[in-house]
């Protein structure tokens, strides 16, 4: 039981870590947004978000005692999630560009209400009446948020839904992998194969745009390297314990959000986000509170 709490405690607060980091990544994305593309923000986030994870791996005795294995058996599968990557980081990069931060993120966070659908398929859970409930429920307050009847609706309020799909889909094919296999390595295959068909798709919907100034390359390091090691939490708090067992800190990000966007570029959209946010945090928290009863 000890040993269990330990690593529900070290998994809840290397998920808070990575909500921070995302954050940050989020800000400087935000901000670099008005003058580099999207596309090419998600090359460089990708190019310098591996460098946490080979750090990692060479100051890890486990990995050298393994015969330093770099190898995995779904390799496949490993790429693939780059290519969710791509998608997910796209619509949610522009998604920061054209709406507020705080907005932005806060439909985003409906990340578990997808990652309850994608459970079917890829790790043949059965979701029954309360969980779907929840799902219904979280669903009603993204809409509330996006206010798609109102004069205020724009079609980039979509984005971070489509960015949720993507990152969702990340998080439930990475409990796919074997438990042997180090995250660091998980996470390299998954930023290499995000590294290539990011740049694929920026060279040919995109103009790149030359960074000359030393302020912007230190960003542009700053957004990948807290990106990456963002990423290689999650990865890592995940694999510690049930992703029910995390699910409800993830709602942290969401005051994050919005005391950065607040702080930072001057923004309180309180008028959009209550009352569809706390639905949203409600569909989450049914979708815990049910999968808790069931593993009981």
């Amino acid at each position: 039981m000890n040993n269990i709490q330990s690593s529900l405690s070290r998994a809840i607060f290397i998920m808070l870590v990575a909500i921070f980091l995302f954050d940050i990544m989020g800000a400087i994305i935000k901000y670099l947004g008005t003058r580099y593309p999207v596309q090419q923000l998600s090359v460089y986030r990708n190019l310098f978000g591996v460098i946490p994870s080979i750090i990692i791996l060479y100051f890890s005795k486990q990995w050298y005692s393994d015969g330093r294995p770099i190898y995995i058996r779904q390799w496949r599968l490993g790429l693939l999630r780059g290519c969710a990557g791509t998608f997910a980081q796209f619509c949610f990069y522009l998604s920061l560009v054209k709406l507020e931060f705080a907005t932005a993120s806060a439909i985003a966070f409906c990340g578990p209400l997808f990652i309850t659908v994608l459970s079917i398929p890829l790790l043949k859970h059965r979701v029954g009446y309360w969980r779907w409930s929840a799902v219904a429920i979280g669903f009603c307050g993204v809409v509330l948020v996006m206010k798609p009847t109102s004069d205020v609706f724009t079609l980039y309020a979509l984005l971070p839904i489509c960015a949720a799909l993507g990152y969702a889909t990340i998080s439930v094919s990475s409990r796919l992998f074997d438990e042997s296999l180090p995250t660091a390595v998980i996470n390299i295959y998954a930023v290499a194969g995000t590294l290539v068909s990011s740049a694929l798709v920026l060279f040919t919907t995109s103009e790149y745009v030359t960074v000359v100034s030393t302020q912007d390359w230190l960003l542009l390091l700053a957004m990948g390297s807290a990106g990456g090691a963002a990423v290689f939490c999650l990865i890592y708090a995940y694999r510690l314990t049930e992703p029910s067992n995390l699910s409800p800190f993830e709602y942290f990000g969401i005051p994050m959000s919005f005391i950065i966007g607040w702080v930072i570029f001057n923004e309180a959209p309180f008028d959009r986000l209550i009352p569809g946010v706390f639905l949203i945090i409600a569909g989450g928290l049914v979708i815990v509170w049910r999968e808790r009863a069931l593993g009981k």
